[in-house]
């Protein structure tokens, strides 16, 4: 079984919370028993999460070896420079390493099937904010916002829109639905 949930702002990924027990996890959203999280999304990350009852199913969505891509819309502060584009399409050089190569690319708007996030992104009046769509091969521990810190444009809101050949299309935040196995 493979279950594809677009995961909401503030709920974390897991099923239990050991620290913090009043935070929303994955329990609350109905899910069928015996299904895990393949690769996770940070607790302040929304958008597109893999769940499956298969473990050799989860290796292969979550393990770098299989390069799964992975597309996020990315709203970032400030407007990406071409270079600063091509910076996130090259890979970036983190402290953990350089990054693999991608795909990045600069959004005129933010998607009209985005819904507003709970609670709302901050705005400031004196320093504008864009998109960018972009896509990696690799999962390090945030990886999207450090690679945006790196180029200068700090992430404000991350949706993760796709994994492999899975998207979030129709699908509403804190909804999960049964997916055909690709």
């Amino acid at each position: 079984m493979l279950i594809a949930f677009n995961k909401p702002y503030n709920v974390l990924c897991q099923f239990t919370d050991s620290e913090t027990p009043a935070r929303t996890t994955l329990a609350d959203f109905g899910m069928p028993a015996d299904v895990y999280a393949a690769g996770r999304l940070d607790f302040d990350s929304e958008g597109m999460l893999l769940l499956s009852d298969d473990g050799a199913r989860i290796a292969q969505i979550s393990s770098p070896k299989f390069k799964w891509p992975k597309t996020y819309l990315v709203q970032v502060e400030g407007i990406p420079t071409d270079e600063q584009i091509k910076a996130l399409a090259k890979g970036v050089k983190l402290n953990d390493g350089m990054t693999l190569p991608g795909q990045a690319r600069a959004l005129e708007t933010a998607p009209d099937w985005l819904w507003p996030r709970d609670p709302p992104v901050r705005h400031r009046k004196t320093v504008l904010d864009s998109f960018i769509e972009l896509t990696i091969r690799e999962g390090r521990n945030r990886q999207v916002r450090r690679m945006t810190a790196a180029v200068g444009l700090p992430t404000l809101r991350l949706v993760r829109i796709s994994v492999g050949p899975h998207n979030l299309k129709g699908l509403e935040p804190g909804k999960w639905r049964l997916e055909g196995e690709s």
